[in-house]
């Protein structure tokens, strides 16, 4: 009997999944760029999700490393000329790093990347006012795993619209 009743829940919510809302009509903000209005036709301009489709919100570390390199600046060129076009976005910039080391040392490490982010930023013309920044150390991990593959996907700075 219950296995019947599950099985009537679970078929109506696959029906009410299947529903689809209405698209709403795209409207521009005087840019020229297309504001979309419903998250079926695209991010919303300006958002979070915009940020990481258009220039990405994160860039790799090397190990012990918290020094922006060449592919991390192409990143960051495009997060600097995406935060002036949005000019009342502020950020805040994650370190993070992989589990290898104690808890304080990469928090410290952290640190020291999200501010190398930030200082590249700045120097690329971003108000330092409207970025902050905070370390997670080893604590929120993105990958798991005891091997280089993981290791390289933690050791990172994410950009976060506030």
């Amino acid at each position: 009997m219950r296995l019947k009743v599950l099985s009537i829940i679970a078929a109506t919510a696959l029906l009410a999944a299947c529903e689809t809302a209405p698209e709403k009509a795209a409207t521009t903000d005087g840019s020229g760029d297309k504001m979309t209005a419903s998250s079926s036709s695209g991010p919303v301009l300006g958002s979070q999700e915009h940020l990481v489709i258009a220039v990405g919100d994160r860039v790799f570390f090397g190990y012990d490393k918290y020094n922006v390199n060449s592919d991390a600046q192409r990143v960051l060129q495009g997060q600097a000329a995406w935060l002036k076009k949005y000019s009342d976005k502020t950020i805040v910039v994650e370190g993070h790093c992989d589990e290898r080391g104690t808890r304080e040392y990469n928090l410290a490490l952290g640190e020291r990347r999200a501010n190398s982010v930030k200082d590249y930023l700045v120097a690329l013309g971003v108000s330092s006012s409207r970025i902050s920044t905070v370390s997670y150390g080893k604590e929120r991990p993105v990958a798991l795993g005891h091997e280089d593959a993981a290791w390289s996907q933690n050791r990172r700075s994410v950009t976060i619209l506030k």
